[in-house]
């Protein structure tokens, strides 16, 4: 009966007592431990982090661009407004209160500007550029509805920019 055992049953058949096993060497690492403390890094940074405005990146002044003859050109003005989602947009150069423009909704800003912009023209038909001079602190949008309506005469062919210093 020994002899169909292999050695080591063998030897501990012989001897009473048996050697202990070898453990099974776990060819695979359990990770779940691992990927549990990189959560709970990522909500430990996402709640403890302060989340800030986007910061204000003042632009730089431009390189290049050609003189505009203002006499050519029919100047719209667009200023900062009571708060700072409105502007103030004003039919000629400078901030006339004679020449503020209705801008209280988009509707009636695109009239009075389509009609100012078209009488401009009548006077004066060497006026093919609008000249767009917005307050350094005025949003874009603003001066982009006030291009698209500007842009609408037929007549305009170029648009010229110019940023003033915001008072």
């Amino acid at each position: 009966m020994a002899d169909d055992l292999p050695e080591e049953l063998a030897e501990a058949a012989h001897s009473g007592t048996m050697k202990p096993r070898r453990a099974l060497e776990d060819t695979e690492m359990d990770i779940t431990p691992m990927i549990d403390i990189t959560f709970l890094l990522l909500i430990f940074f996402i709640v403890a982090s302060k989340m800030d405005e986007a910061a204000n990146v003042p632009l730089p002044p431009a390189k290049t661009g050609g003189n505009v003859v203002i006499k050519e050109c029919v100047v719209i003005t667009i200023g900062p407004g009571d708060t700072d989602d409105t502007a103030k947009v004003y039919a000629g150069d400078g901030d006339a209160p004679e020449n503020l423009i209705d801008s209280s909704d988009i509707a009636t800003l695109e009239a009075e500007l389509l009609a100012y912009v078209q009488e401009q023209y009548d006077l004066d038909n060497r006026k093919t550029t609008v000249l767009i001079k917005g307050s350094k602190g005025v949003k874009h949008k603003h001066i982009s509805t006030t291009a698209k309506a500007a842009a609408r005469v037929a007549e305009i062919t170029d648009m010229a920019w110019a940023v003033t210093e915001a008072q």
